[in-house]
């Protein structure tokens, strides 16, 4: 099979860089994108963390996406089921997840460069 058409099928995902508190499968990763799932337990809350030069869109599957970020990490938005969400390049963020249930996430970057920096915490 050509590999300008892939199919990645669930089993075909690898773990990707981890960041605590969340599971990363990676599905595609090329020299400029990115692109793959992370789950988060219920009430779990992930470690602080930024994408280097890329920049991110999420799609929210299940669960609920809260993220913090900004100066102090004050800024706050929670996304649910069906919303997008865009992170800057360099944008240091955590993300939680406060439902009963395990948050999915679809995750697509792009840029270039190591695709996860873990970090103490926001500036």
């Amino acid at each position: 099979m050509s590999g300008d058409v892939r199919r990645i099928a669930p089993g075909d995902r690898v773990e990707a860089t981890p960041t605590p508190g969340m599971v990363r499968e990676e599905a595609v990763s090329t020299g400029r994108m990115w692109a793959g799932l992370a789950r988060t337990d219920a009430g779990m809350v992930s470690g602080w963390h930024h994408h280097g030069e890329y920049e991110s869109t999420i799609y929210v599957i299940s669960g609920v996406l809260r993220m913090e970020f900004g100066r102090d990490g004050a800024e706050v938005l929670e996304a649910d089921p069906g919303d997008f969400v865009y992170v800057a390049p360099g944008a240091v963020h955590r993300e939680s997840n406060p439902s009963e249930h395990e948050s999915q996430i679809v995750v697509v970057r792009s840029g270039s460069g190591p695709p996860v920096f873990n970090v103490d915490g926001p500036q």
